[in-house]
């Protein structure tokens, strides 16, 4: 028996109802399997928590969240939050920074039934998620970013050989695990950056040579964008520092469907977070429309990832059959959201997951 302990965090808006679906399919998937047992803990967080605690990531949360293997965030609503308020904090990036979440990886997959710019698509980016450009999280204490008179304003890039490693190592190892071309393509700009994407893709060429099994090529970043988006099925696994990513990982959901159809997971040395790539859309909130698919699949990547951890055979398994329950309703049965072309509720299309999970033999 393995046990995992998960915690729930819904998060805001849509998340209050797209985060108990994915709990729902994971929930289904695990049933199947007597040797897994997972032991689930909700924490306040986002918004709610505010109004319920006052502050939208209590001490509580935090302290519990060391006591776990991995947890699932909704998507974080912050451009709402009181805005003069220290305790109405933006979550997210401050739980990638203490849990040390340094790879964020991103897939990006088309469906034959799905509407999509381009079909036979499956490529997953892995982003590297606490240095780079973003202030809020490249700098121990205060922000990377200052302006020394009211007309002048500095960004400072923060890149280091150990967090540029770690995400080089997480997108290897993905690459052995998938069915794919076998291949890491690594995206820099160091004819312009010589120091910062200088040590990042240097450093990917020393982990390369680890992974002989794994073809490596180096793209810079603008040749990379127009690839991606005129064949990005020539592409794999992509590994990019931070602002790139960021950037990119949306270009590849647009190619695909839409921010509905992007989930992701960050990682690092001790824990997990499923997290999927879009916000917490406060226009539909509440109507019971949104597309749970991101979410799901996010449940999904962090149940595989613990899985491939802890060497658990029958996680791996569960994982692998969220895969192919989103797959049957995706194409076989289009019982999706508005959003997908179809007329099913968040909620049914979630049942409809669960359904087929259950009935596979």
């Amino acid at each position: 028996m393995t046990e995992y302990r998960l915690g729930i965090l819904k998060g805001d808006d849509i998340g209050l109802e797209i985060v108990p679906v994915a709990v729902k399919v994971l929930q289904s998937a695990v049933e199947r399997y007597k040797d897994i047992k997972i032991n689930w803990v909700e924490l306040p967080i986002g918004y709610p928590s505010y109004l319920e605690t006052g502050e939208t990531l209590p001490v509580k949360t935090l302290s519990k969240l060391y006591e776990l293997d991995g947890w699932i965030l909704g998507p974080i609503g912050h451009m709402a939050y009181p805005q003069n308020d220290p305790k109405a904090v933006n979550p997210h990036p401050i739980l990638r920074k203490k849990f040390d979440l340094v790879s964020n990886i991103r897939p990006a997959k088309s469906y034959p039934f799905i509407s999509s710019l381009h079909k036979e698509v499956d490529v997953v980016i892995i982003r590297e998620n606490n240095e780079g450009f973003q202030p809020d999280r490249n700098m121990h204490k205060g922000l990377g970013e200052f302006m020394p008179t009211p007309d002048l304003a500095l960004s400072v890039r923060v890149i280091t050989k150990r967090n540029s490693e770690m995400a080089a190592r997480a997108a290897f190892e993905i690459a052995r695990q998938r069915n794919g071309m076998k291949k890491v393509s690594a995206i820099h700009k160091n004819t312009v950056f010589k120091l910062g994407c200088g040590l990042f893709i240097d450093t990917c060429r020393e982990v390369a040579k680890e992974f002989p099994d794994i073809s490596f090529e180096t793209v810079v970043v603008d040749t990379f964008a127009m690839k991606l988006a005129m064949r990005p099925q020539n592409f794999d696994v992509v590994v990019t520092t931070n602002m790139f990513g960021d950037i990119l990982t949306d270009l590849a959901a647009g190619l695909v469907g839409g921010l509905g159809m992007a989930p992701g997971l960050c990682v690092g040395p001790h824990y997990v977070m499923a997290q999927a790539t879009h916000g917490s859309a406060p226009d539909i909130a509440g109507k019971q429309i949104a597309n749970p698919y991101a979410m799901i699949m996010s449940a999904q990547m962090l149940l595989s990832w613990l899985g491939n951890q802890k060497g658990d055979i029958s996680a791996i398994q569960a994982s692998e059959d969220i895969v192919l329950g989103v797959e049957k309703v995706l194409n076989e049965l289009r019982l999706v959201t508005p959003d997908l072309g179809g007329e099913a509720s968040t909620e049914e299309m979630g049942t409809a997951i669960c359904e087929a999970i259950k009935s596979m033999a």
